[in-house]
């Protein structure tokens, strides 16, 4: 995030545009047009955990082809409505070690994944690796 930081800007309803730099956001409270405020924060979190897969096994001369993340999010059902629980499916693909994709996932959240760790600490967290189609043994 550049040092200007973001704009929000209302567009009627409950939609929203976040500016920033040269990208905007579209942001619908109602999820009709758009991603929702806690939609785009699981996104985010999904998106930072990713990218620290990607790195830290691209880091391990892994030879990754392929990473997706399916996000699902518990949230609480009386406002706030906080979100009380983050399940995340990590479906890597190539010629990589399940230890060190395990590791990597591992990582993201106990160490480098700043979003999450900037979320309320009592949140449960779940996630699952996939490797080549194939779901990975249970870590230790």
């Amino acid at each position: 995030m550049n040092r200007d930081g973001i704009r929000v800007r209302w567009d009627g309803g409950l939609k929203f545009s976040a500016d920033r730099a040269d990208h905007e956001t579209r942001i619908d409270g109602d999820e009709a047009t758009a991603p929702s405020p806690v939609a785009l924060m699981v996104e985010s979190v999904a998106a930072c955990a990713a990218i620290d897969v990607v790195f830290i096994l691209q880091k391990g001369r892994q030879e990754l082809t392929g990473l997706s993340v399916r996000a699902r999010a518990r949230r609480a059902e009386a406002p706030p409505r906080y979100v009380k629980g983050l399940q995340f499916d990590f479906h890597v693909s190539g010629k990589v070690d399940e230890a060190r994709a395990r590791r990597a996932v591992m990582l993201s959240f106990e160490r480098y994944c700043s979003v999450y760790h900037s979320l309320r600490q009592d949140i449960e967290l779940e996630w699952n690796l996939t490797l080549n189609g194939e779901p990975a043994d249970e870590g230790d």
